[in-house]
């Protein structure tokens, strides 16, 4: 499935049902929910709107702020269904973002006593 830009879209194929890869947890009109390929802890999920967005400073206001209904939504039942105790919700928009699949997307990472993974940038020394 090719996007607006005339490019290969992993997400698209995924929301046409073209792809084997990921099966879909969540779907209304507007967003899909799906597990993350490469999880960084048990119950990782991506959250894309159905329409192709390449990043945040694409997609309408309505869209983003139903998207953002979701997190709350899908956070309290992944940590319910997972046992963990806290969520990170992150998202990255540009390539120096370090975006690396150009359809909008949000991950949301449960996290666990002692899961380890660290994912803030406070410590790094300031510019």
């Amino acid at each position: 499935m090719k996007n607006k830009d005339n490019t290969r879209c992993v997400f698209c194929e995924i929301i046409n049902g073209n792809s084997e890869e990921r099966r879909i947890t969540y779907e209304d009109e507007l967003i899909v929910a799906f597990p993350d390929k490469n999880p960084a802890t048990k119950g990782h999920t991506l959250i894309i709107p159905k329409q192709h967005f390449k990043d945040i400073f694409e997609i309408p206001e309505e869209i983003l702020g139903q998207i953002g209904k979701m997190f709350k939504v899908l956070a309290k039942r992944l940590c319910d269904e997972h046992n963990a105790t806290g969520v990170n919700i992150m998202h990255a928009s540009g390539k120096d973002a370090e975006q690396s699949v150009f359809h909008l997307h949000f991950h949301v990472v449960p996290r666990y006593p002692e899961d380890n993974l660290k994912m803030w940038f406070h410590s790094r020394d300031k510019i």
